[in-house]
């Protein structure tokens, strides 16, 4: 290149990996996944802990260079051997080491530790700093014994981001699936299937996919109940909740249709009839995607003003500390990221899938 010449290439993604919980498997998948990666393909940097992540590599046998940056965006070492290795593994040290924590065992430090790189990590992105998140597992009771008030990642998000609507999405590249409900007992979830709060899944949903380049999303809505209630002999939620929301969004313009029986909705969708289907309960929506394959499914937050993904799998506590737990999840997470920072871009083209 010339010294007139100026380059038109897109800067790189920029993305935070949150290591998620220390005595869980969060820190050996981030050294594996994040192990080699080219600064020009991403520009990521981990939310953690240093020392836990040079423990974790140790453990994998991985002869990965480990540093700390002092800020975010920047190849400048907080003074670490090493520094601006090629594939080396970025961290922003956040909070102190964990190293000593015995893994497989919940504590408030690691759930105090754990929610600190999350509360980083979007104050980065709000700041302008970050294109995205993605999300290595925290323990949920870890986090209530470090006095958290949130129970999940997708509530905290929203919590911080003060994001009006949100929504949990699991997908891998057969199925996408929406939720009305996630973390609740399935008696407190039917009470909260209501038409407005089905309504308000199904709009989000339609306003994500348009913005990955799905001009016109077809959008599947599940009952509740056995053959989406059979006309109100098996439950009322479909007639109560479900149809009216559906009938509402079609007023609107958007492609949505059912109650449909949630048994075959899913089989559907991943024939291709459907872009997504809202489903109305945890299990409902994440039992599908979980089948067709945990290392290849993806959770994102949808209705944040960043990307956000994550695993679609937990702590993983009997596996920690082991060097045997698969990254692979986590792997597809940080593709997904980069492909969905992409296509917000408008980088992109043809049809998001």
């Amino acid at each position: 290149m010339t010294p007139t010449q100026v380059s038109t290439a897109p800067a790189p993604p920029r993305l935070a990996v949150t290591m998620g919980d220390p005595a869980g498997i969060g820190p050996e998948i981030t050294a594996a996944a994040l192990a080699g990666v080219r600064a020009r393909d991403a520009d990521i940097v981990v939310v953690g802990d240093a020392a836990r992540l040079r423990q974790a590599a140790r453990l994998l046998g991985l002869t990965v260079a480990v540093e700390t940056v002092a800020t975010v965006g920047s190849a400048e070492s907080a003074g670490d051997p090493g520094a601006g290795a090629e594939g080396a593994v970025r961290v922003l040290q956040t909070g102190g080491p964990t190293d000593h924590l015995p893994f497989g065992q919940v504590s408030a430090d690691a759930g105090r530790a754990s929610y600190g790189y999350v509360e980083t990590a979007v104050r980065l992105a709000l700041d302008g700093r970050l294109d995205g998140i993605v999300t290595a597992p925290i323990h949920k009771e870890a986090w209530h014994a470090a006095g958290i008030a949130h129970p999940d990642h997708t509530s905290t998000l929203a919590a911080l981001t003060g994001a009006p609507r949100h929504a949990m999405m699991l997908a891998n590249d057969e199925l996408r699936t929406v939720l009305v409900t996630t973390h609740l007992p399935l008696s407190r979830a039917l009470t909260e299937i209501t038409a407005e709060r089905v309504l308000g899944i199904v709009e989000l949903a339609h306003d994500e996919l348009r913005a990955l380049g799905i001009a016109s999303p077809r959008i599947a809505v599940a009952g509740v109940n056995p053959h989406a209630g059979e006309g109100g002999l098996f439950g009322d939620e479909e007639a109560l909740a479900i149809r009216p929301a559906v009938e509402a969004a079609r007023a609107a313009g958007i492609d949505a249709s059912g109650p449909h029986p949630p048994d075959t909705v899913f089989m559907r969708a991943r024939r291709g009839e459907f872009d997504i289907v809202v489903a109305q309960y945890h299990d409902q929506g994440l039992i599908p995607v979980k089948l067709l394959g945990i290392e290849e499914g993806v959770n994102a937050t949808l209705g944040l003003p960043f990307v956000r993904t994550s695993v679609d799998h937990g702590t993983a506590f009997d596996l920690a500390g082991t060097g045997r737990a698969d990254a692979g999840s986590l792997r597809y997470a940080i593709r997904s990221a980069l492909g969905l920072v992409r296509a917000r871009r408008g980088q992109s083209g043809g049809r998001a899938r």
